[in-house]
């Protein structure tokens, strides 16, 4: 297990701030259904609210990526676009071009709808959105492209905030139906800044392959 998220903010109508396990890849996620958010602790997937925090390195070893795809540790550009391996459940062999297109400082104000009190007092909110396109040949409907860390000027992680439920200032959303070669889609992480002081420089991806790789390095765009 690469990292175990020292806190995470789970999102609904109210939120409340919980430890989450460590997950070691992407998870299977059945289609999407319209329902009411429901507060819950957040799995570290989609929709849900919840504080995360960074984990220790894992000391397995998983096989890292082919030719062409993006190393562990390679760092990009905002706006660049990295060539990643994927893999969810039990779809395996998916091909992504992943993209950080920006990270945008949001206000304090936007976390009232998640009823997290003072569990997010003094903490500014950040926006890492990034594009997905499948470059496979592998259908990838359903899947949830996530594990998508903000990081602090020192290069730590920032506290990340998972939602269950709508929250239209940053969408996560799994990958629709019929995502096959040549679809697009655009997601959105929640990172906060300790405070106003300290802003969320950059971004991390550590999904499947990245998280289980002896070096525990993922992939960064700053």
């Amino acid at each position: 297990m690469r990292r175990a998220a020292t806190g995470v903010i789970g999102l609904a109508v109210a939120g409340t701030l919980t430890l989450t396990g460590c997950k070691s890849g992407n998870e299977e996620a059945a289609p999407a259904q319209s329902s009411a958010p429901a507060a819950q602790p957040s799995q570290g997937g989609q929709d849900s609210a919840q504080p995360s925090t960074p984990a220790s390195p894992s000391t397995g070893g998983g096989q890292a990526p082919a030719a062409g795809q993006a190393k562990p540790g390679q760092t990009f550009k905002i706006g660049e676009t990295a060539q990643v391996p994927f893999s969810y459940g039990s779809t395996k062999g998916g091909t992504l071009a992943l993209t950080v297109t920006a990270v945008e400082q949001g206000q304090p104000a936007d976390l009232d709808s998640l009823k997290l009190g003072d569990k997010v007092k003094g903490m500014i909110p950040y926006y890492i959105r990034y594009s997905v396109k499948n470059i496979g040949t592998v259908d990838l409907s359903y899947a949830s492209v996530g594990h998508m860390k903000g990081l602090l000027p020192d290069g730590s992680e920032a506290q990340g905030v998972s939602v269950i439920g709508k929250f239209e200032k940053c969408k996560d959303e799994t990958l629709p139906k019929g995502f096959t070669n040549g679809q697009t889609q655009t997601s959105c992480a929640i990172a906060l800044a300790p405070s106003a002081q300290t802003k969320v420089v950059g971004a991390e991806y550590w999904g499947d392959p990245y998280n289980n790789l002896s070096d525990g390095k993922g992939l960064f765009w700053k």
